[in-house]
């Protein structure tokens, strides 16, 4: 489905649609195209393609509200607000509707005849699993999750009982994957959840619930790959700076009940899967690794991998046996999941953007939504944001090359040109009006290339990448202020979900003799984020019981008063 861009106008009056939907197979090719237009143009018109049309200067009606909250709070209200949209017994609750002895998901009636299965696996099945208890528990036969290590106590000691199964409930509860990894712990649980799906015939029902962390929390290697032989395949492509894509195609050929075994084992009942997405553009067969999900397995596609990442040489013998014995046509042929599997991704991460969307408006802000997809390294994201950061505030037109530099780092930070345009145009017409402040938001999953051993994450790291982006910019209320965080909760091995910066980020930290680039160097940012100012900077919001990647939130002051302080 393609959608036209709005047209815009050069400085000699032509006017163009330069851009086509983001659902497009032919981005890249117009993207290139678009780029072409942009140098054969001069340095006016160039400016000319974000300068606002008159009539859209009627933004400034957006006045905002009374607040005595700093820019920091407000900045992780926001976030709060996108977390809390993603809970996930809100989900449950909104996406199944119980009727009599029957059950609506996503337009489909099911019979509810004492036929209820149910299994689960990641960081927020439990509290998906209460949820569908409570609404079908007279109908439920059994039911096995896995989850992670320690979560229940967790839950209790944070005063969240509500998210646990009851006490004489029929789901048996299985902890594992201690540090997300996966363990054997992990491994018991899959098997139990392998046997569970296996016994089922044509007239049971099976619900599988899966979120974030799944893939972890349902190992089972194809033999004669052992557990750690997979993980440390998976643990060296995390540190090449793999992306999810990657990890979870990888895993996915390797294992049993990935890319379809699950709904295969469970065949002839009737599956179907509610998904808390944790993967940029919430693809089936990719969240989790797709076990309800049939896929093709390609040989090449796996060994393209990891030879891209320089790991052909030291991959372990049983996964290269297994690579060969694969085919694509044995896959596709083993079973024909047709009319008996549903998929419905229940939340993800554009739900939480667009709460917090709703939540920046009401706290006084204008919400600009830049995307759901950033990904890429976090260098490349931090340059990204520190140029929209020059092209919102600059108290004059910015120079042309930098909305071309925006528009040539779209494809590495998986943006797309049509995102970039419209946010810009839109940056720049708020830009015009010169009052109140915009907050663009956006989500996603950008890596990290380790080349250290410090402690951090992707998060903490953005955060301090782009303070030193916004070195000598003025600070809040009249500049900048940025939070990165993972809505799990969690940025890397920390307690920390992320951190938060603006532009004093660099004279506090020399200040307290802090070396910002001796931290990069170390992938240290977690430390450098403690030392700082008592760890002020940290979002550590605690236990949220769920995952839809990360909610990245700028705010931008008007640009009357950017160079102000």
């Amino acid at each position: 489905m393609f959608r036209q861009c709005k047209q815009i106008q050069t400085a000699s009056g032509q006017t163009f649609a330069p851009l086509l939907s983001w659902n497009s197979n032919h981005t890249d090719d117009l993207h290139r195209r678009f780029l072409l237009r942009l140098s054969g143009l001069s340095m006016a018109r160039v400016l000319s393609l974000f300068r606002p049309q008159p009539v859209l200067a009627l933004v400034s009606r957006y006045k905002p509200a009374s607040c005595q909250m700093s820019m920091d709070s407000r900045a992780r209200d926001v976030f709060t607000a996108a977390v809390e949209a993603v809970q996930p017994d809100a989900v449950v609750r909104q996406s199944v509707e119980r009727k009599d002895d029957s059950v609506l998901i996503s337009g489909r009636k099911f019979t509810l005849k004492h036929n209820l299965h149910l299994v689960g696996f990641g960081k927020a099945v439990l509290g998906m699993a209460a949820e569908v208890e409570r609404m079908m528990g007279d109908h439920l036969v059994d039911g096995v999750i896995s989850v992670p290590h320690g979560i229940q106590q967790t839950l209790r000691q944070h005063g969240k009982s509500h998210l646990l199964p009851k006490e004489n409930s029929k789901i048996q509860v299985m902890e594992g994957a201690k540090h997300n990894l996966p363990d054997e712990d992990a491994l018991r649980a899959a098997e139990q959840i392998k046997q569970l799906a296996k016994g089922l015939t044509e007239k049971d029902l099976l619900l599988v619930l899966i979120s974030g962390g799944g893939s972890a929390l349902l190992p089972a290697p194809l033999p004669p790959i052992l557990l750690q032989e997979k993980l440390d395949v998976t643990r060296r492509l995390a540190a090449a700076g793999a992306t999810i894509q990657e990890l979870n195609t990888v895993r996915r050929a390797l294992s049993v009940l990935k890319g379809g075994g699950l709904a295969k084992y469970a065949h002839p009942a009737q599956v179907v899967a509610l998904i808390l997405s944790d993967v940029i553009g919430d693809p089936l067969d990719l969240i989790a690794s797709g076990p309800t999900v049939t896929s093709e397995v390609w040989p090449e596609e796996i060994l393209s991998i990891l030879e891209r990442y320089k790991l052909l040489s030291c991959i372990p013998a049983s996964v290269k046996d297994v690579l060969q014995k694969q085919s694509r046509k044995e896959k596709a042929e083993e079973w024909d999941a047709s009319g008996h599997v549903l998929n419905v991704v229940i939340g993800s991460n554009s739900t939480a953007l667009e709460r917090a969307r709703l939540r920046a408006r009401d706290l006084g802000f204008h919400p600009v939504v830049l995307s759901p997809g950033v990904c890429g390294d976090v260098r490349a994201v931090s340059r990204l944001y520190g140029l929209l950061t020059r092209f919102a505030c600059s108290p004059e037109e910015p120079p042309a090359e930098v909305a071309a530099e925006v528009l040539r780092l779209g494809p590495d930070v998986g943006v797309q040109s049509w995102d970039l345009c419209r946010t810009m145009q839109e940056l720049g017409e708020r830009r015009a009006g010169g009052s109140g402040t915009t907050c663009l938001l956006a989500g996603g999953e950008p890596t990290v290339e380790l080349t250290g051993k410090g402690r951090g994450g992707r998060n903490q790291e953005l955060a301090l990448r782009l303070g030193l982006e916004w070195r000598g910019l003025a600070l809040p209320p009249n500049g900048p202020v940025f939070l990165s965080g993972g809505t799990d909760g969690q940025d890397g091995p920390t307690e920390a979900a992320g951190a938060i910066t603006d532009a004093g980020l660099c004279a506090e930290a020399q200040a307290q003799g802090l070396d910002i680039h001796q931290f990069l160097t170390n992938n240290d940012s977690y430390t450098f984020f403690s030392r700082l100012s008592s760890g002020k900077r940290l979002l550590v919001p605690g236990l949220t019981c769920t995952n839809v990647m990360d909610v990245h939130v700028l705010l931008f002051p008007s640009a009357s008063n950017i160079n102000k302080g």
